[in-house]
């Protein structure tokens, strides 16, 4: 109880899942430099047109 369900359109849910598969297609042509293990945790970062989602799943507002 008292948690909060966001809203996230299924526009939006598709854009995320086609940048995460393009992402693994560009990380199996082009290794990171370090694997993963020893890489710091980062933001995903979504552009879109006059703005950029940001998301990390520590910061989940609540």
């Amino acid at each position: 109880m008292g948690q909060v369900i966001q809203f996230i359109p299924r526009s939006e849910r598709e854009r995320i899942r086609l940048v995460r598969e393009a992402r693994a297609i560009y990380d199996s042509i082009f290794p990171p430099a370090a694997p993963l293990k020893e890489q710091p945790a980062r933001a995903l970062t979504i552009p879109a047109v006059g703005r950029a989602s940001v998301l990390r799943t520590d910061e989940i507002p609540s």
